[in-house]
């Protein structure tokens, strides 16, 4: 598996539609999704999927007013649930040898079975497949692409919390996991935090916590506030990755990423996190709130991508769906053959 900022050929997005994940803010994450490929689509193809005809064509609209060419635009129609397509669409791999591109199919849960009408959406790689013919390997156990980060070179990044969840594959052991992660994404290395942050649906997705950017340098998400419930959590996660090393023994480059603080709704807090960003091959899509660290937050990612433009992306509505830019996409590397 492929790091996040080496090259892809393309993005894989699902069209928001749910009022039940956007109650009363549908229209409002549209625009969000409108911003979001505009920003990306000069770097990497586009591929978005739709329910149907009349969304396609409502999609189509909303383009044209922002000043983005729909014909540039890869639709795929079918009957998805909902958008989170980091964790229920394939996790793409690079052959090294002959530089052929692959798929691993999970299977996706709904997050340990909390959300029954989204089980379907497990389907989606086997759909895209058959378009694309890629070799595909089905491991046949649960697995979501927002509870990993790699390094690229065989360092992998998870959590406790998730993986060992009792409501996703209860009869592995932590070795047995660690086994398939070897065998179907190529690391040799896991590095295990312990929790994620409060308000995550997800039971401690890694791409809300610590990201890499680089074989040797971790974004490690950090509350300085300790009265917030988030500072032991994240504390602990910090001082785990201090005495961490890579796959080649070298220890990492920890950087502390702030927090946008606490962001609620009626229901209580949001998983709000400036580490939920997507690197594509010239722009770094990041998650902004309105809060005052969003600057601070953005200037540190730029610091990690000299060569890449660094974007804010106002995510305050998106959030709302207890997620970001990040768990709503899942990167296409690039073949490195022909």
């Amino acid at each position: 598996m492929p790091a996040e900022w080496e090259r892809h050929d393309a993005i894989w997005l699902s069209w928001p539609h749910d009022p039940i994940t956007f109650p009363d803010r549908v229209e409002k994450v549209e625009k969000t999704y409108v911003e979001i490929i505009h920003a990306i689509l000069d770097s990497e193809d586009v591929n978005l999927f739709v329910r149907d005809d009349a969304m396609k064509k409502r999609a189509e609209r909303l383009f044209k007013k922002s000043g983005v060419n729909p014909d540039s635009i890869i639709f795929h129609k079918y009957d998805y649930t909902d958008i989170w397509f980091r964790d229920y669409g394939p996790i793409f791999l690079i052959n090294k040898n002959s530089g052929r591109l692959a798929m691993t199919h999970w299977i996706f849960n709904a997050w340990g079975g909390k959300y029954e009408t989204l089980m379907k959406d497990t389907n989606i790689p086997e759909f895209m497949n058959e378009r694309m013919s890629l070799p595909c390997f089905k491991p046949g156990i649960v697995l979501e692409g927002g509870s990993i980060d790699v390094n690229g070179r065989g360092t992998l990044l998870t959590t406790e919390q998730c993986l060992l969840n009792k409501n996703r594959n209860p009869n592995l052991t932590k070795s047995v996991i660690e086994d398939y992660l070897k065998e179907y994404l190529g690391v040799s290395q896991i590095i295990w935090l312990k929790n994620g942050i409060e308000g995550d649906d997800t039971d401690g997705h890694i791409d809300d916590i610590a990201r890499f950017v680089n074989p040797e340098t971790v974004l490690c998400v950090y509350e300085e506030d300790k009265n917030d419930e988030n500072h032991p959590i994240l504390h602990e996660n910090y001082e785990i990755l201090l005495n961490s090393k890579n796959n080649e023994g070298n220890r990492l480059n920890v950087i502390k990423l702030p927090t946008p603080g606490y962001i609620e709704d009626e229901e209580g807090r949001l998983p709000a996190s400036y580490a939920n960003f997507y690197i594509g091959n010239k722009a770094v899509l990041v998650p902004i709130f309105g809060h005052k660290n969003d600057k601070r937050a953005l200037e540190i990612i730029q610091r990690q991508f000299q060569n890449r433009k660094v974007i804010g992306i106002d995510s305050s509505n998106l959030v709302y769906g207890l997620g970001t830019i990040h768990c709503i996409s899942q990167q296409q590397p690039s073949r490195t053959k022909t």
